[in-house]
């Protein structure tokens, strides 16, 4: 398991960031299932790039700490 690799609050952050992940694809799918909207990879991107920054703000400094956008 790749968490138990990891050490401390690097953990906290990975376990952040793969919970966040399955957040945003649980609320695209549930826009596309019950609002209609069509499935997009970059919707889904953008809207964890918010959920990200609010988190931060919420109190995830780990995430808070991440770079806006991945190369």
């Amino acid at each position: 398991m790749v968490s138990t690799r990891v050490p401390g609050d690097t953990r906290k952050g990975l376990n952040s960031i793969i919970i966040l992940g399955a957040w945003t694809i649980w609320r695209h799918r549930n826009d596309c299932v019950f609002n209609g909207k069509v499935p997009s990879v970059a919707a889904a991107l953008i809207m964890a790039g918010n959920e990200r920054n609010l988190w931060g703000l919420a109190g995830a400094p780990v995430l808070a700490a991440l770079p806006a956008e991945v190369s």
